[in-house]
């Protein structure tokens, strides 16, 4: 195992702990320690249930589960019975007491992570959400699914085509409101006039939030034009890019073009990668002001024939 991935886990654990609190004395302002909280939780979510269940869903060594339930008995918080249907195994559950202080540090979790979620923009909010379901598919080892499906526009969508372009190349490349206005006038033109058999969108879809786009449309009778080309952050390097544009691609050739061509800037390194693997080729080049930065323009195309 490479020990800087071993030091970048151990770093992050560190971070993390302490940014949730979980390393004070009590925890959430309570007396009650991150191990007896977890119990409080998880039968919080039942009316009772057998121990050895329990000690199955914490991971937790027998003795010392029966440990904790001795001090939380002991504060009357929990009680045991033996199982009615089995007399050699133990049944658990919440008193009233128990309840309270469950539903105390409930309130006072969820009121955390608000807290601390508060601080963050949406588009980091999506970011966070995306890495810890990322991180929990993994570490479970569950067998990977294709996350993402490609599907038509729906309501508000093409919306969120132009407002994401506009926040993403602001924040990543400093463009100004020029691209975003640029963006909508494709949309709106889109919108208004395309022509379902030569033209169409697809919006990229990753754990039900919208991941990327591309659009396809006629820039002349032979030529089509892929536009508008955007993979969400979260969703980088899921082959979402890659997939958007074989679509495209799919789609002009069965709508009967020759050639299908792009404009882009050289800066989108990351675009440009996925242009070439899908068989683009660079046939012009020129600088321009636009957007308030001083670009190279390039025009890429590839034929649609099989020969």
């Amino acid at each position: 195992m490479p020990a800087d991935a071993v030091a970048a886990i151990r770093a992050f654990n560190r971070f993390y702990t302490a940014r949730i609190g979980v390393l004070r004395d009590g925890l959430l302002a309570t007396s009650h320690s991150l191990p007896e909280a977890r119990v409080l939780f998880e039968l919080g979510q039942v009316d009772a249930m057998d121990v050895a269940d329990l000690r199955r869903a914490l991971e937790l060594d027998a003795g010392y589960l029966s440990r904790l339930l001795g001090r939380l008995e002991g504060q009357g918080l929990v009680a045991r019975e033996r199982s009615a249907a089995d007399a050699r195994r133990q049944r658990i559950a919440l008193t009233a007491a128990g309840r309270e202080v469950f539903a105390t540090l409930d309130r006072r979790s969820a009121a955390e992570i608000a807290t601390l979620l508060h601080g963050l923009s949406a588009h980091d909010r999506d970011r966070l959400l995306g890495a810890l379901a990322t991180a929990r598919a993994v570490l479970d080892g569950a067998p990977r699914a294709d996350p993402v499906v490609l599907r038509p526009p729906g309501p508000g969508d093409l919306g969120w085509i132009v407002q994401r372009h506009g926040a993403l190349y602001a924040e990543e490349l400093g463009w100004d409101e020029t691209f975003e206005a640029l963006v909508a006038r494709v949309v709106a033109d889109y919108a208004e006039h395309h022509d379902p058999a030569r033209e169409a969108v697809w919006i990229a879809e990753a754990s039900g939030r919208p991941a990327g786009c591309v659009l396809c449309v006629r820039r002349d009778d032979r030529t089509a034009q892929l536009r508008c080309l955007l993979v969400e952050p979260f969703a980088r390097g899921m082959g979402v890019g890659g997939r958007l544009v074989d679509e495209c691609v799919r789609f002009a050739r069965r709508a009967g073009y020759a050639e299908i061509a792009l404009w882009t800037n050289d800066v989108l390194e990351g675009a440009r990668r996925i242009y070439e693997r899908a068989g683009f080729a660079l046939v012009a080049e020129e600088r321009h002001r636009s957007f308030g930065r001083e670009l190279a323009g390039q025009t890429w195309s590839r034929p649609l024939s099989d020969g």
